[in-house]
């Protein structure tokens, strides 16, 4: 089958290859195959590329967390499922059994694995998912835009709604507008009924998050001083929430930009883990520090509900041949796109 692999960690994108000549995979019991119409990246995909302690992957590695595609075939014991019936897959694998997966928190599963992380991905012709994970994709919905939904989606919903607990009325800071988490928070967070203040990389990308509904948006490259630009736009106040998932870089300054009682919510940092905090902020004003990673399956189930409904979208920056991949990964990590990069597989 067609797929893109790589053989090692490397920081280059040298090491990804496009074949053409992997051996198509047999569903198991209560697992299905689909056929895949669009992959989409994340950054976990530059992270799993690079490669970290304890991450031991079979090789070759496939990259993609996100899909759309048919059921192709069923594995023993599946029902509920028709071949050439169109899905999307929950990228979060659970086992079920142990605690945490039994009280509903799959994402805290002990033995938890991420499509595309520990576990071959959906950059390919064919990939097996178990059949709890699928969800059918609505006759005439797009499938594109589906398989850019999953991973951000279900990651900023919990994030926002099921752990920061946001409310109507709300003023709620996102640090960064081009990201497909970002695009979805700002989303979510205008969904919620609260007041939306985005800071962005440029111009262009804070007119972007004000077309997905922020009211307020700040471009720092015009002005670096933002956290002191929100200040004033709250009336000296400062916002409830904020969602930071950049990281070392704009930490101090998020957890400057908090009202008395706020919480900064993040699933992750891409400019680095080693944050600074201001502790006498943290004190002082009442903050909390909230993080997640992926959501539950009742989490995933309602918001991809909501984008099937129309109520969020996820932006799609551009869609690319499989065969591209290197160009795709090299836009996103350049910082050039907003919304996600998707690849056709079926078709090519």
């Amino acid at each position: 089958m067609r797929a893109v692999v790589f053989h090692e960690h490397s920081p280059s994108l040298d090491v990804y290859q496009y074949t053409t000549d992997l051996p198509i995979p047999e569903p198991g019991p209560g697992e299905v195959r689909v056929r895949v119409a669009y992959a989409a990246i994340n950054r976990l995909d530059d992270w799993v590329r690079r490669g970290w302690k304890g991450l031991r992957l079979t090789w070759p590695h496939i990259p993609g967390s996100d899909l759309s595609g048919t059921v192709d075939a069923l594995g023993p014991g599946v029902e509920g499922w028709e071949v050439g019936q169109p899905v999307v897959a929950n990228p979060l694998l659970w086992c079920g059994t142990c605690e945490p997966c039994m009280q509903g928190y799959q994402n805290r599963c002990r033995t938890w694995h991420i499509l595309g992380e520990q576990v071959p991905g959906t950059c390919a012709e064919y990939v097996v998912v178990p059949a709890r994970n699928l969800l059918a994709v609505p006759s005439g919905f797009d499938l594109a835009t589906a398989a850019a939904a999953p991973l951000v989606s279900v990651t900023a919903w919990h994030n926002l709604i099921t752990v920061g607990g946001l409310r109507a009325g709300e003023r709620v800071l996102v640090v960064g507008a081009g990201g497909g988490v970002n695009s979805m928070a700002i989303q979510i967070a205008r969904l919620a009924g609260a007041e939306v203040y985005v800071v962005a990389s440029s111009r262009e990308k804070a007119e972007q998050a004000r077309s997905l509904g922020a009211g307020w948006v700040h471009d720092r490259r015009a002005d670096p001083a933002w956290s002191r630009a929100v200040y004033r736009a709250t009336d000296r106040r400062g916002v409830d929430m904020v969602v930071d998932n950049v990281g070392r870089a704009t930490w101090p300054d998020s957890l400057r930009s908090l009202a008395v009682g706020g919480r900064l919510v993040t699933v992750g940092g891409t400019t680095g883990y080693d944050a600074a905090v201001p502790v006498n902020l943290v004190f002082a004003r009442h903050l909390r520090i909230l993080g997640s990673t992926m959501g539950t399956q009742h989490d995933f189930v309602t918001v991809m509900a909501k984008v099937f409904q129309g109520a969020l979208t996820p932006p799609i920056d551009s869609v690319w041949p499989l065969e591209q991949f290197r160009e795709g990964m090299a836009r996103m990590l350049g910082g050039e796109h907003f919304g996600k990069i998707v690849f056709q597989v079926a078709g090519g």
